[in-house]
């Protein structure tokens, strides 16, 4: 079996964001490991409209061209890494929409987080974890929380991810767990295709 494919999708477009530091970290972490191939998903790269179909795409695929598009990018990953902020004590509005506007890419796999802001976006986090719940996904237990203190130095006082060795600890937790669970769906759904035909 090949290696399970990561992921690893930037949850906010806004302009001047911190999430590409973050994904960039925990990509390069990931990079070194034997047993995971990661990719940078940016929400940027896929100009997605409030979701406005006219069912669930649980039901049946999305019309809109997009939509489809950002489909077909997911549905060659066998697990996701969340790097997401904090708005208002839940995940940023595109992120939520990207998540609406697929289904079965994201069913059984494993979805893991990387939480940045104030509380580490741990009530964003729980709140994705519920999204992921309806999505037939797996939610790693271990994330990674970028709290108040390690944000403020890393965006503003010029400090860097070394500077915070217990974040790098948390990222080994997460990929572990997240790699664990990737090849052991994978190889469910793999069986279960077979099984199909």
């Amino acid at each position: 079996m090949t290696q399970p494919k990561i992921g690893i999708i930037i949850g906010s477009t806004r302009e001047g964001r911190f999430g590409d530091r973050p994904a960039a970290w925990i990509h390069a972490i990931a990079s070194q490991r034997q047993d995971l191939r990661v990719e940078i998903v940016d929400l940027r790269d896929h100009s997605l409209p409030f979701f406005a179909e006219a069912m669930s795409p649980s039901w049946g695929p999305p019309q809109n061209k997009q939509a489809r598009a950002w489909a077909a990018r997911l549905a060659g990953f066998d697990g996701f890494i969340v790097v997401t902020p904090e708005y208002n004590h839940g995940p940023s509005a595109v992120l939520k929409n990207a998540l609406d506007y697929a289904y079965t890419e994201f069913v059984r796999k494993p979805m893991a987080f990387v939480g940045y802001g104030g509380v580490g976006a741990a009530r964003a986090v729980e709140q994705l974890r519920l999204v992921a719940a309806e999505l037939q996904m797996v939610s790693v237990r271990n994330a990674v929380h970028i709290g108040m203190v390690e944000f403020l130095g890393l965006w503003q006082q010029g400090k860097s991810f070394d500077e915070f060795p217990h974040l790098a600890q948390a990222a080994t937790q997460l990929l572990d767990e997240l790699s664990w669970w990737a090849a052991t769906l994978k190889t469910a759904r793999q069986a279960e295709l077979l099984t199909a035909q």
